[in-house]
């Protein structure tokens, strides 16, 4: 340690030696000086001149006393009271008077402290400040220390990406979670609100633009309090300007939940709404009851409950559709969902079937026709769970509240669906209970169109098929595959139609057409046809007089569009006639693996009448196929019919295998798992019947 400072060489700087910028210790005066083992002055710091008054040369190597008053008579002087206590104790602190270099005597603090140097000598290090200097920062952070850990109000420090630095204890009971659970984390993903992002956005702006907010409501729920709606009055300041603070923003924040009542309340009406537009949207997509159940459950979890099931009333087709509240009910469940741990999924997802008995929550709710909201005890156990197994499941699952609300539209019970809370989450309201019933009011409408949706689909399929020929007559010189594919379920039944019939001589008919609609109605038209043209062909020789009975048919049974491809193949010449009714065209393939579109002359549908229908006449090599087909195979969303063309004559070059195996490839290749429309595709191989 040097004992003078080195001439001429000494920092010409005054300034004073601070702490840590942006410390509360950073406008504290600290001096510096050492003393030898004499009590002279051996070290003279630059804090210590400007605290002391006295430049380095009028000091070092002098006594230490001109530091201090003179002490009383035959006491010792204060310089040796610190030397002396510094080596014995290693380290001592005392408040006592010092002398400036003006006369003025001052209350000061005093750290000293020996330090040996390398050659073993050694001196009391000192450190001074001002008493005043000293005071005003424990005074500070006695304060701060106070307020942070004693203020009611919820204080904070966000950095500048509006992540947590520093709050109080008060402020993490706020939310639910520790203080070390908050640091790092930005606080908007603690403070969760439902105002579009408008606190999100107040935040930014105090940051970046310095504008403080005073006294603002903000409603939220935190992640450590999910279920508790809150309020708070929080005054946010930027922190930039606190002298060389790192920026960030600064907040106050007081919980006035039980006075903002009003706010809360706006705060779920928000949330309800919110939850009926997202039903509006989602709900009723399709006319699929399961998909419709589905669609139920995820609108109200986890936004409205913990976990819900829908469940349908079981009834044979013959049954009536009466609620009968003295006799057992029997319900299928069809859609279900939790969020809670297990065993909520084993008690949400385990049945299919369930057997409410008579005087059951259930049958108060169908009774009345109104939401129910009950606790989940052993009372509602008994009453509701057939089996003690299924009702201790119940007990155990973490449910405290279920909302039973009656499925029901047209004035039929259609059944029920089931709202679950956490026993940790409020009770369902009044306001839960309209908003339940808004829900499977809207749902039960949309699962009675399904279910009436079904049974016209199931009706028009049965008869559809029904009308479709289950076997037919291709005679021994053409070999033929047929197959009838009916459009997805979320579709109705079309119209098309084709049949294969055996004529004297051993000609063969094929037939495929395509009315236009769906449903029954398309139905029952395609079987009138199919009948009609099946009827004609015993007396028609030529392919278009057959047409021209058929459109006269069409128009007086009301059909008014309707297309057709007739094609009658005569083994003995190998020659095929084909008139068209505004069908897709027949494709040849032939015995090389060249596929072509027949040349044929296409006349408008069946139905319009007053137009003349060609016919045109083919020569076929042995073993040439021939392909008919309705649109649904070439036909799809978001492709061109010429490109559906073009992948059917592909499908057709590279046929191998059987007829069979080749109608199969083809549907698989070019249809979508679940297609927009019917398709039927007829293979026929032709051969020559020998000469005679």
């Amino acid at each position: 340690m040097p004992t003078d400072p080195p001439g001429g060489e000494r920092e010409q700087s005054r300034g004073l030696l601070r702490s840590e910028p942006g410390t509360l210790l950073e406008h504290v005066a600290v001096a510096v000086f050492g003393l030898d083992g004499g009590g002279r002055i051996r070290y003279w710091g630059p804090g210590a001149e400007e605290l002391f008054g006295y430049p380095p040369q009028a000091v070092l190597r002098g006594p230490a006393d001109v530091l201090f008053p003179a002490p009383p008579t035959g006491r010792p002087g204060a310089a040796a009271q610190l030397a002396e206590r510094g080596r014995a104790l290693g380290y001592w602190r005392v408040r006592m008077p010092a002398a400036h270099r003006d006369g003025t005597v001052f209350d000061c603090g005093f750290r000293v402290f020996p330090v040996t140097g390398p050659d073993g000598s050694s001196v009391v290090m000192g450190l001074a400040s001002r008493g005043a200097d000293l005071d005003r920062v424990k005074t500070n952070l006695a304060f701060l220390d106070a307020l942070f850990e004693t203020c009611p109000i919820g204080l904070v420090m966000l950095d500048e990406r509006l992540r947590y630095v520093h709050l109080n204890q008060a402020l993490a009971d706020m939310d639910g979670m520790s203080i070390a659970e908050h640091l790092g984390r930005p606080m908007t993903e603690v403070m969760l609100t439902s105002d579009g992002g408008e606190y999100e956005r107040t935040l930014r702006a105090v940051a970046d633009e310095g504008r403080p907010v005073v006294g603002a409501l903000v409603g939220l729920r935190t992640p450590g309090h999910p279920h508790r709606d809150q309020v708070r009055s929080v005054s946010l300041f930027a922190l930039s300007g606190a002298g060389d603070t790192r920026p960030g923003v600064g907040g106050l924040l007081v919980d006035v939940t039980d006075r903002e009542h009003a706010i809360l309340e706006a705060t779920a009406a928000r949330g309800r709404l919110a939850l009926l537009d997202r039903a509006a949207a989602r709900i009723g997509t399709t006319l699929d009851l399961h998909v419709t159940a589905r669609e139920l459950v995820e609108t109200a979890v986890p936004g409205f409950c913990d976990g819900a099931v829908v469940e349908l009333v079981d009834r044979a087709p013959d049954d009536p559709e009466v609620f009968d509240p003295a006799l057992p009910l029997v319900t299928r469940r069809i859609a279900a969902g939790t969020v809670l741990p297990p065993p909520a999924d084993e008690l949400v997802g385990g049945l299919e079937y369930i057997t409410y008995p008579a005087g059951s929550s259930i049958h108060a709710a169908l009774r009345t026709g109104r939401p129910v909201s009950l606790p989940v005890n052993e009372e509602f156990a008994t009453r509701t769970v057939v089996h003690q197994e299924r009702a201790r499941l119940l007990l155990d699952s973490g449910l405290g509240d279920i909302l039973i609300a009656p499925l029901i539209a047209r004035g039929t019970v259609q059944g029920i669906t089931m709202f679950g809370r956490a026993a940790g989450r409020p009770a369902f309201t009044e306001e839960d209970l309209g908003l339940a019933g808004e829900l499977a009011s809207r749902a039960a409408l949309c699962l009675d169109n399904a279910r009436l949706y079904g049974r016209v689909r199931d009706i028009a399929l049965t008869l559809q098929r029904a009308l479709l020929p289950s076997a037919t007559g291709a005679g021994p010189y053409v070999r033929v595959a047929h197959r009838y594919l009916p459009a997805g379920h979320a579709t109705e039944v079309g119209g098309d139609w084709y049949d294969v019939i055996s004529l004297p001589g051993d000609r063969v008919a094929l037939v495929v057409g395509d009315v236009m609609g769906h449903g029954v109605q398309a139905a029952a038209a395609m079987g009138r046809l199919r009948i009609t043209a099946k009827a004609l062909a015993r007396h028609h020789a030529h392919p278009g007089e057959l047409l021209t009975e058929l459109d006269a048919c069409a128009r007086e049974a009301g059909i008014e569009l309707a297309t057709c491809l007739y094609l009658l193949y005569d083994p003995a010449t190998g020659r095929a006639r084909v008139a068209n009714a505004g069908h897709p065209p027949l494709l040849v393939r032939l015995p090389d693996g060249t596929v072509g579109t027949a040349a044929q002359a296409t006349g408008v549908p069946l139905g319009v009448g007053g137009f003349p229908f060609a016919t045109t006449e083919l020569d076929l090599p042995e073993g040439a196929t021939l392909a008919l087909y309705t649109d649904g195979l070439i036909e799809a969303r978001g492709r061109d019919i010429d490109a559906g063309m073009e992948a059917l004559r592909d499908q057709l070059r590279r046929a191998r295998g059987t007829m069979e195996e080749a109608a199969d490839r083809i549907l698989a290749n070019l249809l979508p798992t679940t297609p927009a429309d019917d398709t039927v595709l007829v293979l026929a191989q032709v051969s020559r019947a020998p000469s005679r």
